[in-house]
């Protein structure tokens, strides 16, 4: 009985893959314990004649135990698959060390009946009982634990595989969501100002139907190509885009400090980094309050680890840090879809070494820090 995994085939059905890893394992401990047993039972100033003695003991004593510890493993698979209670297996075992014990001598009496006889195959059994009944429950007990944690310790590595890639395709669809479109309201809002704006200044219609244009394109270009980097150039011209267009709607109520270090600008950062974290601050900061507000874009180098820093800082209300991490029910989160696929996005893209931190508190408005290896 072997170990096999499914794996997909073009033609639609699956094929079966023996997996010869714990087969292997088990080879080499039954070759390491062959020639512990050689060196043990050997005295070489006797001479080469002993060597051969030795190799002739070691092969005659462990081949029973050596065959029998074979169907250990499919057993002990046979166990895990079914998860039975820990007392129901531990009986299980029990009984199972007894059996082994037992064959373990049925098989060396009918090599010795078959080699020297009855007589010799008698007196052999009569003085080997009682150590041989140990040694099986010892040697089955060694070959199902290393087996048990082999099998263990695969599961576990599929159960962590299996979570990291449902984390990851959890991660990709909140940042397709993302990327697949912009905010409903934010188009809505646009394209009714377009349209107002057609009858008063045709001009500046175009320009910003051009903006647009350019803000769809870039959107349609990250999901085409399936870049998972871009440029902070050109997020940042899709940024630029973004806010003149809502200055169209908001007027001098928005007002934007940008403070970019032309020597970051080349860096590269997943898509659609900033543009959320900023409607986030137009929607919650400036929108909702007759004066408006200010928000800051700032960009500068690490100077410790030579990473990227980004802040997007708001001057509104903020909000309770609690209702960042854990809005309460019924209550709007302040982040938003965008900040959490964020979250997400780098832990899986950097390996946990990207930085995503929040300060926010009543009365002290909202900000978002970046940290980017490059």
């Amino acid at each position: 009985m072997s170990d096999t995994r499914a794996i997909p085939q073009p033609a639609g059905g699956t094929a079966r893959r023996t997996d010869w890893t714990p087969w292997l394992v088990y080879a080499a401990g039954c070759l390491l314990s062959w020639l512990l047993y050689v060196l043990a039972g050997t005295e070489f100033q006797r001479g080469l004649w002993q060597l051969w003695e030795a190799v002739y003991q070691a092969t005659l004593q462990l081949w029973p135990a050596m065959l029998l510890g074979a169907v250990v493993l499919p057993w002990v698979r046979w166990l895990q698959d079914r998860m039975p209670r820990p007392a129901a297996a531990m009986a299980l075992h029990a009984a199972c060390a007894l059996l082994f014990g037992a064959l373990w001598q049925a098989l060396d009496f009918a090599t010795s009946l078959l080699l020297f006889g009855a007589d010799h195959a008698f007196a052999v059994f009569a003085q080997t009982l009682l150590w041989r009944a140990i040694w099986g429950a010892v040697v089955y007990a060694a070959i199902a634990t290393g087996f048990t944690a082999l099998l263990e310790a695969r599961r576990a590595r599929r159960a962590a595989l299996a979570a990291a890639q449902a984390e990851s395709a959890l991660a990709q669809a909140e940042l397709a969501a993302i990327t697949g479109k912009l905010n409903p309201h934010f188009l809505f809002n646009t394209l009714n100002t377009l349209i107002a704006l057609t009858r008063k200044d045709p001009q500046a219609a175009e320009a910003a139907l051009m903006r647009f244009a350019g803000m769809l394109r870039y959107v349609l270009d990250t999901k085409r190509s399936a870049a998972d980097r871009v440029a902070l150039a050109d997020e940042v011209a899709f940024v630029r885009d973004y806010l003149a267009l809502e200055s169209l709607r908001l007027g001098g109520r928005l007002q934007i400090d940008w403070q970019l270090d032309p020597a970051t600008l080349q860096d590269e950062i997943p898509p659609l980094s900033l543009q959320p974290l900023v409607e986030n601050s137009v929607l919650h900061g400036v929108a909702p309050r007759l004066q408006g507000g200010c928000i800051r874009i700032v960009s500068e180098r690490n100077g410790l680890n030579r990473g990227l820093d980004l802040t997007v800082a708001d001057d509104g209300p903020g909000c309770d840090p609690a209702r960042v991490a854990d809005p309460a029910e019924g209550q709007a989160p302040r982040t938003g879809i965008g900040l959490n696929a964020l979250k997400r996005r780098f832990a899986l893209d950097y390996d946990g070494r990207a930085r995503l931190r929040v300060h926010t508190a009543p009365g002290a408005g909202f900000r978002v820090d970046l940290w980017i290896p490059q």
